[in-house]
């Protein structure tokens, strides 16, 4: 029996490698202590807001806080999807869908980070690939998107690797404080069933979330 009310709960995608979960408050609070265990090297900033600096329990509380305030405001028109990455049962990061008017333009952003001990496994491609199968195969997206700073090297890594089309960059305000160059990149619903579909990734409880966010046929 799933969740009566918030069938996000529910959600899973199930590779060989790793499982990925919509998010509860157990295992938002399991992923806000991997944060505070560190994310990235303390002279580098990867986020728009220097958050994974707070010292704890701060930053543990404002991270919940987030997880909260993002399932408060999903709706059909905009939605931030949280969900937990796993690898045999630890909690090891996290990946999420961003979208705006998914209905009529039928396209999600990506974003996710992984603890540091777990990082250089290739857990982040596994993982990209999960959210992009939730969003091309479970939603029915026709593009994807993501970004990255221009010195973000293990995330440019992962979206090059996965064949994103560079669409350009912007200027936008880094570590609360100057900008930076931000790079941009979109892909394509043809590009991922030609290159990246695969037959051995199970998406589970999709049908009750795609009715929550109003998406249609």
């Amino acid at each position: 029996m799933g969740h009566p009310y918030w069938p996000l709960f529910d959600l899973e995608i199930r590779t060989p490698r790793l499982t990925v979960r919509g998010l509860t408050d157990e295992l938002a609070v399991e992923l806000a202590a991997l944060a505070a265990h560190g994310i990235h090297d303390p002279d580098v900033m990867p986020f728009a807001m220097p958050w994974s600096r707070l010292a704890s329990p701060e930053l543990e509380r404002q991270a919940l806080q987030f997880y909260w305030r993002c399932r408060a405001d999903t709706s059909p028109t905009t939605w931030n999807i949280n969900l937990a990455v796993q690898v045999d049962g630890a909690v090891v990061g996290t990946t999420s869908l961003i979208a705006s008017d998914f209905g009529r333009m039928r396209q999600f952003e990506t974003g996710s980070w992984l603890g540091r001990e777990h990082q250089g496994r290739g857990i982040g491609t596994e993982m990209r690939i999960a959210t992009l199968t939730l969003g091309f195969d479970g939603l029915g997206a026709e593009w994807a998107t993501t970004g990255a700073w221009r010195d973000n090297a293990p995330s440019l890594a992962v979206t090059r690797r996965l064949g994103y089309v560079e669409q350009g960059h912007r200027r936008a305000i880094r570590d609360d404080s100057a900008p930076d160059t931000l790079l941009g990149f979109e892909m394509p619903r043809a590009h991922f069933e030609q290159h990246l579909r695969r037959d051995d990734i199970e998406l589970i409880g999709v049908e009750a979330v795609k009715e929550l966010l109003g998406i249609s046929p």
